[in-house]
């Protein structure tokens, strides 16, 4: 029996540097916490911003804090196509190379010459969690969904550290086709 995660969806939504809220929002703006997430630090903001792909725009995507050294936007794959992006999967933070968009926000716009991506599946695990699991820091893992539509991911990134938490991310279209949602579990198979 492989080890339990709780899974968290991501839905489409970014990350933003200091210097892009306060192009977006107004100089001066700090970001509106609305809700906690389960990644120590991590929070939902009450701010939004529209994404302009070649091809349409999505309105209204939630932006989550804190600030981050490069913006980053978050993208379901079907998302990215339905506005004209060709959106590379990624790990987060590994930007070079991918398309970029615009942002608008209510007081301005950002041109981004990178920085659209769809995540790459992964578990966030403690230090202790990761040993309890029997996983270490970049490890390359199976997890086993057992749903109305069970399925088997493969190649799911593990990212442990003092930063993390226990939980599985899957983006929309990964959870939609796998039929299972928020608050659900998975399980590490073992190897």
């Amino acid at each position: 029996m492989g080890y339990k995660v709780e899974i968290g969806l991501s839905n489409k939504h970014m990350h933003l540097t200091e210097e892009h809220i306060e192009a977006l929002f107004g100089k001066g703006h700090k970001l509106t916490p609305t809700k906690a997430l389960k990644q120590p630090g991590q929070f939902a903001c009450e701010e939004k911003v529209d994404v302009v792909g070649p091809k349409g725009t999505l309105k209204g995507l939630r932006v989550l804090g804190p600030a981050r050294p490069e913006t980053q936007v978050e993208l379901a794959l079907t998302d990215a196509r339905g506005i004209g992006i060709k959106a590379p999967v990624r790990e987060s933070g590994k930007l070079d190379g991918t398309p970029g968009c615009t942002l608008v926000g209510p007081a301005g716009t950002v041109e981004l010459g990178q920085g659209v991506m769809a995540a790459l599946r992964h578990i966030h695990l403690s230090p202790s969690e990761a040993l309890e699991a029997g996983v270490k820091d970049r490890d390359i893992v199976r997890v086993s969904v057992k749903s109305a539509r069970p399925v088997i991911f493969e190649n799911v990134l593990i990212r442990s550290g003092d930063a993390h938490s226990r939980e599985f991310h899957l983006d929309t279209d990964e959870g939609n086709a796998a039929g299972c949602g928020n608050d659900e579990f998975a399980e590490i198979l073992p190897d």
